[in-house]
């Protein structure tokens, strides 16, 4: 995990694909294609997302390949 707030990106995207175990294929504004897991507070209130909804993710600027969903607009 990253040791502080700014080693935090934040982005936004569309969900392409749904993976098993509340994983998402995400592609982002810029083209790139990520993985994605959903947030606690997802879970925790049971947000449903499905393909085509527009989130926003959480990722570590050391590995940019996976994020966390922390928003669905």
């Amino acid at each position: 995990m990253p040791k502080n707030k700014d080693d935090i990106l934040e982005v936004e995207g569309v969900i392409t694909e749904l993976l098993p175990n509340q994983f998402f294929r995400v592609e982002l504004d810029n083209g790139h294609i990520v993985t994605a897991y959903t947030s606690g507070k997802i879970k925790k209130f049971k947000i449903r997302l499905v393909e085509g909804d527009r989130v926003k993710l959480e990722m570590s600027v050391y590995d940019v390949t996976k994020g966390r969903v922390i928003y669905r607009y």
